[in-house]
């Protein structure tokens, strides 16, 4: 199970007590928005993408989206994200609770900066009704992310 594998590897920052489970689904933004008891924006949505066979994640803030040109002048290459029949085997989590935590080998997470606006935001932890509260910062270090990009519109 995805959450147990989130909450292994959260040990070692000693946040694997922090993880919150809801009796509800917290799968998409508004559900996450919802069963957290804050706005959508500060659910931090895991995206994730083809590139050029690589398989990548970005986490974004919940009212952000993909900027098909700073995506394009980014990864130099057209926005295309994973089927949902691919996502469980490229990231390690199933759709509705993917996380930037405990992902599979080889899989590149970037932070957007849309989430920076916020003190702490709320990503998924690997099921459909489980979330964790972090600071960016905490964020950063807990996901192993390689960078911070701006690849989002709307959000501003």
């Amino acid at each position: 199970m995805s959450i147990a594998k989130v909450r292994e590897y959260l040990k070692k920052y000693d946040a694997d007590k922090r993880i919150l489970e809801f009796d509800v689904s917290s799968a998409t933004v508004e559900l996450a928005a919802a069963a957290v008891g804050c706005e959508p924006a500060r659910i931090a949505k895991t995206l994730s993408f083809d590139v050029g066979g690589k398989c990548i994640l970005i986490v974004a803030a919940g009212d952000a989206k993909i900027d098909n040109s700073k995506y394009k002048a980014l990864f130099h290459t057209k926005a295309k994200m994973l089927g949902v029949d691919e996502v469980e085997e490229r990231t390690g989590h199933k759709v509705g609770g993917v996380s930037p935590f405990a992902v599979n080998s080889g899989v590149e997470i970037y932070l957007d900066v849309s989430l920076k606006r916020f003190e702490t935001v709320f990503p998924a932890c690997g099921s459909s009704n489980s979330a964790i509260e972090l600071t960016c910062d905490e964020l950063e270090k807990f996901s192993g992310s390689d960078q911070w990009i701006d690849v989002c519109k709307g959000w501003q």
